[in-house]
């Protein structure tokens, strides 16, 4: 694998590097040797896919708080999206920038996200399928989100006739005294 950190401190861009042959390919997706040697330290806990049926489904901005904080592994198994991750870490430096990739079945690329942030995805096709791997389990009391189109982070998302949740489509504006 080769990681890329993102201007985000702690976000990676990584790369799988496939071995090719007659039969097809093999990749590793997780090592937790290579993992650790970028300062990543997770313990995967559940693992979810998303199925999206129709090009422009967006999901997210969705997150965790401490003390079921979460940070997760993403890959687009099948079609293409668009990923999207907010630094929600009132320390940080890049506090409340955003950052995209896309990522597909073709280019085979993950996205690591730590915890603190949010995230969401736009499908770019029909029939997406969407791994993630998440550090902490599901805790509804717990869960939070950013609307996709809070004009506080101005996400530029794909230009495409969307469908979103009705609860996604009402989440307020962010609000860090009640968010974090």
């Amino acid at each position: 694998m080769k990681f890329f950190e993102t201007e985000l401190k702690g976000a990676f861009l990584i790369d799988l590097e496939p071995i090719e042959d007659e039969r097809g390919l093999f990749a590793r997706t997780w090592c937790r040797k290579e993992f650790e040697q970028h300062g990543i330290s997770a313990d995967w806990v559940q693992f979810n896919i998303s199925y999206n049926k129709h090009r422009g489904t967006l999901r997210g901005m969705h997150y965790q708080i401490a003390p079921f904080a979460e940070a997760k592994l993403v890959r687009c198994t099948m079609g293409a999206i668009y990923d999207v991750i907010i630094d929600l870490r009132p320390d940080s430096k890049t506090y409340c920038h955003w950052i995209s990739a896309e990522m597909s079945a073709e280019n085979r690329k993950m996205m690591y996200i730590p915890q603190g942030f949010a995230n969401g995805f736009q499908t770019l096709v029909d029939d997406t399928e969407v791994f993630y791997q998440m550090s902490a389990f599901y805790a509804p009391d717990y869960a939070r989100a950013v609307r996709w189109n809070d004009p506080r982070f101005n996400i530029h998302w794909p230009d495409a006739d969307r469908t979103i949740s009705e609860k996604d489509q009402k989440i307020e504006d962010f609000d860090p005294e009640n968010n974090i």
